[in-house]
């Protein structure tokens, strides 16, 4: 394993091969940039829903940890509350990531490996689709492969900073995503794989690094205590209780989209001589980085759905290992070049498919929009500005999570009293926590909704529809939303 001093000639080579990096990224941001500007694009639900969030912090949510609200809260506070600054945890964070590989790849392999690595992850389809939205795998990612750096580290020169390091980054990983927690069996892997990890093993570092990891999401854990374990529950659920009946070569399939199909091979190469592979300490490490949690999510798509971004961390170190695996030999360095140039094709094409319809004489409809669900919904909800501003101490009520996600985001000047109808009580999302709508008689609310309001205007002494708002997404689609008053609440 290459851990020596680099010489000052080589010292050169890696800022110059740094400097390139920086300006690849500057590229590739401003044109992330520039499509969000262009796209006509709203945020996304979740994008809403986690805006929300960081606008009343918390030790925890629903549905995630709490990073992801106290990033958004972050960004806004710099660069304010429009899409740039919501998203732009996501702009900064994979480029972040592309440079952790540079530096993981300089050390371990050359400097040109790790300068190919970096520009590999920047350009993969599933970090160039998820750059543009702002999404918890944007920390996951980031953190996972800064623990994976720092436990490297740790193992080779049991440095107890490093291990210091690997308890924190595996700390903020957790509280991005619990997706984290499958970095255990990543390191016991490694550990277990050598005779120096089982060194390590019988010393402190590991337990410590274990313990400050358990520190950090303590609070997580006391607030989901508190509230019965909303978010352990729903993340049980959504793995466990998904629609069986399993498809694992469309997650493989998924997998293969996600890297690339020409970079896969690069992967799928170095994992098939795994025997071999292991022996060389810098493979070793980019294996244990990413197989264990492929295959546990593996298993979960052979009797249940698995989503895609669920394995979404193996293509950190999945990424280097493809690119070192490809540039051992001349023939396979002239496919890493074309799984490059393919990978940017691929983002290129997505960036600006509506270019590419027009060039094909085709119109830009719903079902060719890989975009279609973040198109229209300002100017929707929009359309409640008028009733707001003439009953402004009216809930703005629903039964449907997006609709209140979004009314929240996009009438934030008004700061609206969103509400979720909600007479059983239940906890099924963050409104259902935070925002039903108390079961207060004489309140009077606008009740929205993209179908009837069934059971609801029964609980009210008069209701009356006022509107019903529809905007032209597409040529053939358009959101609408109907809107009701109802005065004199009944109570639940």
């Amino acid at each position: 394993m290459n851990t020596r001093t680099p010489r000052f000639s080589e010292d050169l080579e890696g800022q110059r091969a740094l400097a390139l990096l920086i300006g690849a990224i500057a590229l590739v941001t401003m044109w992330r940039v520039w499509v969000i500007a262009r796209s006509n694009m709203t945020l996304y639900v979740d994008e809403a829903y986690y805006w929300g969030w960081a606008q009343a912090l918390d030790w925890g949510y629903f549905s995630k940890p709490p990073l992801i609200a106290a990033l958004i809260a972050a960004t806004t506070a710099l660069f304010g509350d429009g899409l740039l600054g919501v998203k732009a945890g996501s702009l900064l964070l994979y480029p972040a990531t592309a440079v952790l590989l540079f530096a993981m790849g300089r050390r371990l392999y050359d400097t040109t490996t790790g300068l190919l690595a970096g520009l590999a992850f920047l350009t993969l389809p599933i970090t160039s689709a998820l750059g543009l939205f702002i999404s918890t795998d944007a920390p996951l990612l980031f953190f996972w492969t800064a623990a994976l750096w720092s436990l490297h580290r740790a193992i080779a020169d049991d440095n107890p900073r490093d291990w210091l390091l690997l308890g924190l980054f595996c700390g903020l990983g957790l509280m991005s995503k619990y997706t984290m927690a499958a970095f255990a069996l990543s390191a016991l892997v490694l550990l277990l794989g050598s005779a120096e990890g089982r060194s390590r093993l019988r010393a402190p570092g590991p337990w410590v690094a274990a313990l400050i990891a358990l520190a950090i999401l303590a609070p997580n854990l006391w607030w989901n205590w508190q509230h019965d374990f909303p978010t352990f529950r729903h993340t049980a659920e959504i793995t466990q209780e998904r629609e069986s009946g399993g498809n694992p070569l469309e997650f493989i399939a998924a997998q293969i989209g996600s890297i690339g199909p020409l970079l896969a091979i690069g992967l799928i190469g170095a994992l098939a001589g795994l025997r071999s592979a292991w022996r060389n300490p810098s493979d070793r490490l980019m294996i244990a980085g990413c197989l264990p949690l492929l295959l546990l999510v593996f298993a979960q798509s052979l009797t249940k759905q698995a989503n895609a971004n669920w394995a979404g961390p193996i293509f950190c170190s999945g990424t280097l290992l493809a690119v070192a695996w490809l540039r051992r030999t001349a023939g396979r360095r002239r496919l890493l070049a074309a799984a490059l140039v393919l990978n940017l094709l691929i983002t290129a094409t997505v960036y600006h498919w509506p270019s590419v319809l027009a060039l094909a004489g085709r119109p830009l409809t719903a079902k060719l929009d890989p975009l279609k669900r973040m198109k229209g919904w300002n100017r929707l909800v929009e359309g409640l500005r008028p009733f707001m501003l003439e009953h402004p101490d009216a809930y703005i009520v629903s039964d449907e999570r997006k609709l209140l996600a979004h009314v929240g985001y996009t009438l934030r000047d008004l700061n609206p009293r969103i509400a979720s109808w909600n007479p059983q009580g239940q906890i099924l999302d963050q409104y259902h926590l935070t925002h039903s709508l108390p079961n207060t008689p004489g309140i009077n609310i606008f009740f929205i909704c993209e179908c009837e309001p069934n059971g609801v205007a029964a609980r009210f002494a008069s209701a009356e529809q006022i509107a019903r708002i529809r905007t032209t997404t597409h040529p053939d689609s358009s959101l609408n939303m109907d809107v009701w008053f109802m005065q004199g609440f009944k109570g639940y």
